[in-house]
């Protein structure tokens, strides 16, 4: 008698077995076009859509790789580790947000720095990464950030910060967090008086407290295409102006006809980029 399922579907014991199918995660689909893309080929195309360019997110990991020397990277600070100060509860205690944040991603918060070489040129590497509560800015990144700024005037060497930062100051850290904002900048005119190269890389999404802090605060800045860059979200700045915005507000391209960005560079040519600004602004301090 008939089952009606495929042949392919019955073992040899007559016992059902499940229709096999595609393994989840082989395909992506792409933000801005939809298309439908092979997760791999996205992946050795620098994380770009092969379809319309579209810049995926980057982990931290894959970013170091991408812009610095392979094994130069030396990381600053991988001890600090956040703390709950103010008991935070929103939708759950901010401490308990924290141990689930730091076992997704395998990082301690959303900020690593430290010291590497991109084609031979030392330099102090700095990223957020918004996999990590958006990329936040609290008690550790903000002193990550500013101990690398001063190892940077300390060391005379450039300093490249990479931003990824959906979240701006961090919520849950209240008044602390915000403190981070005017830490990272002060460094960062001591810095900027000792003679120092700071290139900011604006990626998608910078926003927030990160956005009027030490990301604004380039020599040079530079963003990715189509990057989201602003304080408030396009949605908030409609409903208190009450008025239409343009189709690209906020993004890459905006700011760069309006002179907030310097340049946009696509992310497989950012390093022949950031090589090409620190020899050609480089000097002896």
């Amino acid at each position: 008698m008939s089952t009606g399922a495929p042949l392919d579907a019955i073992t040899s014991n007559g016992q059902m077995r499940p229709k096999r199918g595609v393994p989840d995660g082989l395909w992506i689909q792409c933000e801005s076009c939809k298309a439908t893309v092979f997760r791999k080929q996205v992946e050795k195309n620098f994380h770009l859509c092969p379809e319309c360019d579209h810049h995926f997110y980057v982990p931290t990991a894959e970013r170091i790789a991408q812009l610095l020397d392979e094994d130069s990277f030396e990381e600053w600070f991988s001890e600090l580790n956040p703390k709950d100060v103010l008991g935070f509860v929103d939708s759950r205690p901010y401490h308990e947000r924290l141990k689930a944040e730091q076992k997704k991603t395998g990082m301690r918060d959303a900020c690593t720095v430290g010291r590497g070489y991109m084609r031979g040129r030392p330099l102090v590497f700095a990223t957020t990464d918004s996999a990590f509560i958006m990329g936040s800015m609290g008690s550790v990144v903000g002193e990550k950030l500013t101990r690398a700024v001063e190892k940077a005037t300390e060391l005379k060497l450039p300093l490249v910060i990479v931003s990824g930062s959906g979240g701006g100051a961090r919520m849950h850290e209240g008044i602390v967090s915000l403190m981070q904002m005017g830490k990272v900048s002060a460094a960062l005119a001591r810095y900027h008086e000792a003679g120092g190269l700071f290139i900011s890389v604006l990626t998608n999404p910078t926003m927030g407290g990160v956005a009027a802090s030490f990301a604004s605060l380039g020599d040079i800045t530079i963003a990715e295409p189509k990057a989201l860059i602003g304080f408030a979200g396009p949605r908030v700045v409609k409903a208190t102006c009450k008025i239409e915005l343009p189709d690209d507000f906020q993004t890459s391209e905006f700011l760069l006809k309006h002179g907030f960005v310097d340049r946009i560079v696509s992310r497989p040519q950012l390093k022949q980029e950031l090589v090409r600004i620190i020899d050609y602004c480089s000097k002896s301090w």
